[in-house]
């Protein structure tokens, strides 16, 4: 499945007085598209799922699929879930049209072991009537999904066609990809490390700067893939520090800032999540304009 190899950027849900904001939404599936990416991800942690309802999740899936127009493959990222039986249920009576593959989170809070872990997930992969892609964000689920758990389901099933890793680990990455089968790609779900990952045999990643900097960023996963690391470090060099804002105050409440200084939405959040300080916009501000700066750097 390499049409999910190289750059997915995870899309932001944009929202103007409380509601979706679905002009500002195409504006940025234009801008990210046009800036290169290789596929896009609605509705996962960074669109705010949880925090719409059903009906308006509907509708942004259904947006995003028709302004996306199947010009590049697009992923729903709203299938996960602790309730291993309900999300077998919301799968079995989902239309999938336009649909390329859907991303599941691990369950949260539950905290399962591996075992529990391992059968959620084969109970979806019998479910599901497209690929899967196990996200593994211990950040968020608090049980990370070991590098032998997703092994074993990728070797279980050509179901699970890639792995976004957001552990943090550079170790844990390196295992997968040392032992993966060749049918399951691995994909950072860290910005940060992205580009480290891909020196370890990566296929790419999971962004959430590729909101506001597909060319670029798009550019550098694709430069490393084809050996041209001094291009791909230059590029990674100079948005290494716009990285610790968008996550500083939590994810998407930094790239939502970031959206709002380049002039593509509102950075309004929904409760439990509130805007972003003063102080920090200001140095998101600072280090944007900064990663604007004139550089040797080539984007095409």
């Amino acid at each position: 499945m390499n049409k999910f190899r190289g750059t997915g950027v995870a899309l932001i849900t944009p929202f103007k007085n409380g509601k979706v904001d679905f002009l500002a939404l195409e504006k940025i599936i234009q801008h990210t598209i046009a800036g290169g990416v290789d596929f896009i991800v609605s509705l996962g942690t960074t669109g705010e799922d949880a925090t719409l309802n059903a009906s308006e999740s509907i509708e942004v899936l259904q947006f995003t699929i028709k302004i996306n127009n199947g010009r590049v493959p697009l992923v729903a990222g709203n299938f996960g879930g602790n309730n291993t039986a309900a999300l077998v249920s919301k799968i079995n009576g989902f239309d999938f049209t336009g649909i390329d593959a859907i991303m599941s989170s691990s369950p949260a809070y539950v905290k399962p072991n591996q075992e529990g872990i391992y059968q959620h997930y084969m109970a979806l992969a019998a479910a599901s009537p497209v690929p899967i892609i196990i996200y593994n964000v211990p950040g968020r689920t608090s049980s990370n999904v070991s590098a032998a758990t997703i092994v074993r389901l990728a070797n279980a099933s050509k179901k699970f066609v890639a792995v976004k890793d957001a552990s943090g680990s550079i170790e844990q990455g390196t295992k997968i990809i040392k032992d993966k089968p060749d049918h399951l790609l691995f994909l950072s779900g860290d910005d940060e490390n992205a580009l480290a990952l891909v020196g370890c045999g990566s296929d790419g990643v999971i962004s959430v700067i590729a909101n506001s900097h597909p060319e670029e960023y798009a550019t550098m996963i694709r430069s490393s893939l084809n050996g041209d690391y001094k291009t791909a470090q230059a590029i990674n060099h100079l948005l290494l520090d716009v990285h610790h804002y968008l996550y500083v105050e939590g994810n998407p409440v930094g790239i939502k800032a970031a959206m709002e200084i380049l002039g593509f939405c509102k950075c309004d959040v929904r409760l439990p999540l509130s805007p972003m300080s003063a102080d920090n916009y200001k140095g998101l501000k600072k280090e944007l304009q900064l990663a604007q700066a004139p550089s040797p750097i080539k984007v095409s």
